[in-house]
C-alpha cells in the first residue's frame, strides 16, 4: 500500500508474473501437442482437433493444482510467498484457459453437427445410471461455473462490496470445483483410456494438494493449541530477542484469536492475525518502511495502532503488551481497531 507495496495496482512485478504464467501455459501447450503427434500412430493418428481440447484441459487443470498448492507452500516456506504475490491473476488465466478448453469441445461437436447428441449425453439421465455411461462433461461445466464466479468477483471492488469474510468464504469453493475437475479428467480419461499412466497422475496431482493442505494444517494446529494465560489474562510471548526484529511471533489463547507480536528495533506492539483485505495472515509478513506488511498482497498497518497509512483507512484490532521479568506479554483480550498498544523497551 506505500509506494513499494501497490495491493491492486499494476507494476512491473505483476507484469512479469503475467508474462511467466502466459509464456509457462503456451510452452505447456506447445510441448503436450507436440508429444501427442510425436507418439501418435499410424493407425490412430492425432487430430488437432483433439490434440487442442486434451492440451487446454491438461494446461488447466494443472494450472489450478498449482494455485491450490501455492497457499499451503508459501505458509510453509516463505520463499513461496512471490508466487502468491498475484495468485488472483493466476486463477484468471488458469479460467480463461479452462474456458478454451470448454469452448473446443463444443466446436467438436458443432462441426460435426452433433450438438443433440452432446445435449442427450448431459440431460439423459439414463446415462448417469452406471460408471461406463456417466459423462464427464455436466462435471467440468459446474466446475466452469465455479470458476467464472471467482473469476468475475477476483477484483477488490468486490472484495469490499461482499465483505473479506463472505468474499473469502465464497473463493473457498475453488475446493468443490477441483474435486468436480478430478472427476471430470477421471471419467473423461480413465473410460477411453486403461494405461495406468493417467490414474497415477491424477493420484500425484490431487495427493499433492491434499498432502501440502494437511502439513499446514498441522502447522496451524500447533499454534491454534494456544498458550495458557494467566488469571488477568496475559499470555507469555518470549523475550524480546525471541522476536526476530521487523518480524513477528504468532501466538494464541487456548481457543482465543491468533495474535501477531510485532518487534521493530525496541518497539513492540501486537495487532490481530487476519490482515483487513483478505483476513491474510499478517503476522508472516514483517515490517516494511516502518509498517507491518502483510505478506500476500502488501497492506501495511502501522505497529504503534494499527492503522493503515494516509491516505488509507484500514484498521487492525490491537492488543495490549507489556515487559515482565525479562518477558514480553500480550493481553488476550483486543482492543478496539486502531487504538494504541504499542510498548518501547527500556534502553
Amino acid at each position: 500500500m506505500s509506494t513499494g507495496f501497490q495491493a491492486v495496482q499494476w507494476n512491473r512485478t505483476k507484469l512479469i508474473y503475467d508474462l511467466v504464467l502466459v509464456a509457462g501455459a503456451a510452452t505447456f501447450i506447445a510441448i503436450y501437442s507436440g508429444l501427442a503427434f510425436a507418439f501418435a500412430s499410424p493407425e490412430k493418428p492425432a487430430l488437432w482437433e483433439d490434440v487442442r481440447i486434451h492440451a487446454f484441459g491438461a494446461c488447466a487443470f494443472l494450472m489450478i493444482t498449482i494455485i491450490l498448492c501455492i497457499g499451503p507452500l508459501a505458509r510453509l516456506n516463505p520463499k513461496f510467498l512471490p508466487l502468491l504475490y498475484n495468485r488472483r491473476h493466476f486463477g484468471v488465466i488458469a479460467f480463461i484457459i479452462a474456458l478454451s478448453h470448454a469452448f473446443f469441445v463444443f466446436e467438436w461437436f458443432a462441426a460435426r453437427g452433433a450438438l443433440p447428441s452432446l445435449w442427450t449425453e448431459i440431460a439423459n439421465p439414463v446415462n448417469y445410471t452406471q460408471f461406463a455411461g456417466i459423462s464427464n462433461k455436466p462435471l467440468g461445466l459446474a466446475a466452469l461455473f465455479i470458476f467464472f464466479l471467482m473469476a468475475a468477483t477476483s477484483h477488490d471492488y468486490w472484495l469490499k462490496v461482499l465483505s473479506p469474510p463472505f468474499w473469502k468464504a465464497m473463493h473457498m469453493a475453488i475446493y468443490i470445483a477441483y474435486a468436480l475437475i478430478v472427476m471430470h479428467v477421471a471419467m473423461g480419461v480413465m473410460q477411453n483410456n486403461h494405461s495406468p499412466l493417467v490414474p497415477l497422475i491424477l493420484f500425484f496431482t490431487a495427493g499433492s494438494v491434499v498432502a501440502l493442505h494437511v502439513a499446514t494444517g498441522l502447522k496451524e494446529w500447533i499454534v491454534d493449541k494456544g498458550v495458557a494465560s494467566n488469571a488477568e489474562g496475559w499470555i507469555p510471548v518470549g523475550a524480546p530477542e525471541s522476536i526476530i526484529d521487523k518480524r513477528a511471533r504468532i501466538v494464541a489463547a487456548p481457543g482465543g484469536e491468533r495474535i501477531a507480536v510485532f518487534r521493530d528495533g525496541q518497539t513492540i506492539g501486537a495487532v490481530s492475525n487476519l490482515c483487513a483485505h483478505q483476513n491474510g495472515p499478517i503476522g508472516e509478513g514483517e515490517i516494511v518502511d516502518g509498517c507491518i506488511t502483510c505478506p500476500w498482497h502488501g497492506w501495511q498497518y502501522k505497529l504503534d495502532d494499527g492503522r493503515s497509512p494516509p491516505p488509507f483507512k484500514e484498521e487492525l484490532a490491537t492488543y495490549p503488551v507489556r515487559l515482565r521479568d525479562g518477558i514480553v506479554e500480550v493481553h488476550r483480550d483486543a482492543l478496539p481497531p486502531g487504538t494504541p498498544a504499542a510498548m518501547t523497551l527500556p534502553a
